[in-house]
């Protein structure tokens, strides 16, 4: 059993939209929706499923929208809210921004897709390439006795239409992984920095491209305590016919299958396919294999829980003079291969919140004050690894010193590394198969950037 009707609210509950599907919940229901979640809210014991009687609310909320799925008992609620999620993203590539305006102005779109998108239920066609062949938001003229169904929903490939051609064909494979660091470290000051400061912090951020996240965190030595990459491969497809994939990456498992050395390979944790790939045949010889859809889309994610190195190691030292003024300085290397460049690196530094009157000194990039956030941004458009950079920044403060209640916010770094990646995996192979024979080129890129990646003072 799967959503009785869904519900689309305004930020004060009342209701946009709706769709009965099942007509054995009313209607009137959704009215103890908002009372309900005021109520939990201020017991501080609000959760994602809300129930009234023998109805319950799955909900999730989006920008200044809560989308509503009311049920009786034995639903499948991981399905719901899978539901919920996809028509935020359907919806977001109709109208490019999903808010209250974009759904009064295409009521009659937003009835047509949740007819298709659901039936009696139960999710039906959710893919938005294949709801835009036939829900348009042009106006159509009614022809008589032309209107069908898009081919693509009946195909067993329901994800690509037949009859693409393409002059050219390509195949253009992003390898994006994400870096999220936290590193926590002594007051001390670094050997390098000890002359001149009374209290320093280390710290250190990264951000690469291929897309993985990755989730450092360190103890109080300086050690990494949480480290994790989350990684996507991203394919941009433009290939005539009927084509069929395979990816061949340095996997651990299937390495050990084939007997090979396991020395460059990765093993890969929480993968998850596009819907296109054929899961059984992966389970049996972990081969990619795959017709792809046209266009953009997601081939797969995964996580890879492994200790990273921080790329940008970062020391700061604050040094403060007869409470009339403070220093700053900051020192920034790149732990990464010299071979490889950081684009658009940018480094967070707190300052006071009652600092005035700055000025700034740097090796290299340029810095600025953001008075409203209480941080100095210094900002390096090309950090060559290996190499180390400093800024010094000077402010003055109130004749009375401002009492420090809590301690200070994290230095936060931001970067990209382009031709690099963290976990080290590769794309070995793409070959691609297709009935005429032609002849295709697939391109690969990688790409490692940072996430949530700081490092914290004491």
């Amino acid at each position: 059993m799967s959503a009785s009707a869904v519900f689309i609210l305004d930020v004060k509950g009342k209701p946009l939209i709706s769709r009965n599907y099942k007509g054995d919940v009313a209607m009137s229901e959704i009215d103890h929706f908002m009372p309900l979640l005021m109520q939990r809210e201020e017991e501080g014991a609000l959760t994602p499923l809300l129930s009234h009687g023998r109805v319950h609310f799955l909900w999730i909320k989006y920008s200044n929208l809560y989308l509503v799925a009311t049920t009786l008992k034995n639903a499948n609620a991981s399905l719901v809210y899978s539901f919920l999620y996809k028509i935020v993203e359907v919806f977001s590539e109709y109208f490019k921004e999903l808010e209250e305006e974009s759904i009064r102005d295409n009521f009659v779109i937003v009835y047509e897709l949740l007819d298709e998108l659901m039936d009696f239920g139960f999710p039906q066609t959710t893919d938005s390439k294949i709801l835009q062949e036939y829900i348009t938001q042009q106006g159509n003229k009614l022809e008589t006795g032309k209107s069908r169904v898009p081919p693509t929903v009946t195909n067993a490939v329901s994800w690509r239409s037949e009859g693409i051609k393409y002059k050219k064909n390509e195949v253009f494979i992003d390898v994006i992984e994400s870096v999220n660091l936290l590193v926590s470290l002594h007051t001390s000051a670094p050997p390098s920095l000890q002359p001149r400061a009374r209290r320093g912090s280390p710290m250190l951020v990264n951000r690469l491209p291929h897309h993985q996240c990755l989730h450092p965190q360190v103890n109080a030595n300086g050690s990494v305590l949480l480290s994790e990459i989350v990684g996507s491969i991203k394919l941009k497809v433009f290939l005539s016919g009927m084509p069929e994939l395979r990816l061949g990456l340095n996997d651990r498992v299937l390495f050990e299958l084939t007997g090979r050395s396991k020395n460059k390979s990765v093993e890969l944790e929480d993968v998850k396919f596009h819907q296109c790939v054929r899961l059984s045949r992966f389970d049996n010889d972990r081969t990619i294999s795959f017709i792809p859809p046209d266009g953009d889309f997601e081939l797969m994610s995964y996580r890879l829980s492994t200790q990273v190195k921080p790329l940008i190691w970062i020391e700061s030292v604050i040094e403060k003079f007869s409470h009339s003024r403070v220093e700053i300085m900051v020192k920034a290397k790149g732990q990464f291969k010299k071979q490889s460049v950081a684009n658009g690196v940018e480094i967070s530094v707190p300052v006071p919140s009652d600092a005035d009157s700055p000025r700034f000194k740097t090796s290299v990039g340029s810095a600025k004050y953001v008075p409203e956030k209480n941080t100095v941004i210094w900002s390096i458009k090309s950090f060559p690894g290996g190499k180390e950079y400093l800024m010094r920044a000077h402010f003055g403060l109130p004749s009375v010193e401002k009492e420090e209640v809590e301690g200070r916010p994290p230095i936060g770094v931001k970067f990209e590394i382009p031709y690099f990646t963290v976990s080290g995996i590769q794309v070995r192979y793409m070959k691609i198969i297709e009935k005429s024979g032609y002849q295709a080129l697939p391109w690969v890129r990688y790409i490692t950037q940072s996430g949530d990646y700081q490092l914290r003072t004491s």
